[in-house]
């Protein structure tokens, strides 16, 4: 009898949730629910970090959501980590360019050597410092509020960072800047501006990939995919973009690429739902 009910339980409780197109691969662990970024270095597991106020750690999870190791970052601060991206060599690049007020002077992107390398409990960074020439005010006016960031890829030694936006009223803007993959101060160069829709609510752009052989971009939003192809770097804008309703509106804020045409995706703890890890087929 117990076991019966064990697995209606079970039934019930998928049955209940909503997860639309995505396929449901784990639960991540408790201390995850806020994750904010995911990275594959290597098949099988992946690398994860939460936002806000969160430990200056980064995790290593297989796919049965289990911390398998973590390192303390030093030389790092986690004001508002959101997202992580790779390079060939498989660094990792922490992305603190969370500023939800839009008043932030301190961001940064911290890069990291291959974690799968790493010996001991802890890795160092160097800091990728740099700022958005045209944001003149901290904060500026609400309708101008264009300067959060939650979104990061890397292509050619160049970091890609894609704005989320906050302004009021929303019109739908997002911003692409780049910098230099290496440590130093720069000034961000602004190269290009995406428009793909004007709905806040599944609009904003929450994380961002490119695919292996860098022939595609996915950007996540909250219950979306906005995947661009046929597009020339550094301004991917121009390209064709196709929207996908992935018929869930949790509050996904992670994506990257298992492969070519598989991604992988999480989102937060909101309201009782999520904190998963799952698994999406791009169309052909």
């Amino acid at each position: 009898m117990n076991r019966t009910l064990c697995f209606l339980c079970i039934f019930l409780i998928f049955s209940c949730s909503n997860f639309g197109q995505l396929i449901y691969v784990a639960d991540l662990p408790n201390n995850l629910e806020e994750n904010s970024g995911i990275v594959k270095v290597k098949d099988s597991t992946i690398w994860v970090i939460e936002d806000n106020g969160n430990k200056d750690e980064i995790y290593k999870l297989d796919f049965k959501g289990d911390i398998v190791n973590s390192f303390k970052v030093k030389n790092a601060k986690n004001n508002d980590w959101e997202d992580l991206a790779k390079d060939t060599l498989n660094n990792v690049y922490i992305a603190d360019i969370g500023n939800n007020n839009n008043d932030r002077k301190d961001l940064v992107i911290y890069k990291v050597p291959n974690p799968e390398k790493e010996p001991g409990d802890k890795i160092d960074a160097e800091k990728i410092e740099f700022y958005y020439p045209e944001q003149k005010m901290f904060p500026p006016k609400t309708s101008d509020r264009l300067y959060d960031a939650e979104a990061i890829f890397h292509s050619n030694g160049k970091l890609f960072i894609v704005t989320k936006n906050r302004t009021d009223p929303f019109n739908g803007k997002a911003l692409i800047y780049t910098v230099p993959d290496s440590k130093g101060k720069y000034e961000a160069k602004l190269v290009g501006t995406i428009n793909v829709c004007k709905d806040w609510k599944t609009c904003q752009i929450t994380s961002i990939d490119i695919s292996p052989n860098g022939k595609k971009i996915v950007a996540l939003s909250y219950g979306k995919l906005f995947l661009f192809t046929n597009f020339v770097l550094d301004d991917f804008s121009a390209g064709k973009v196709q929207e996908i309703d992935l018929e869930t509106r949790n509050q996904l804020e992670s994506v990257c690429f298992l492969n070519e045409n598989t991604l992988l995706l999480s989102d937060e703890v909101s309201h009782g739902n999520g904190g998963n890890l799952y698994r999406y087929s791009l169309p052909d």
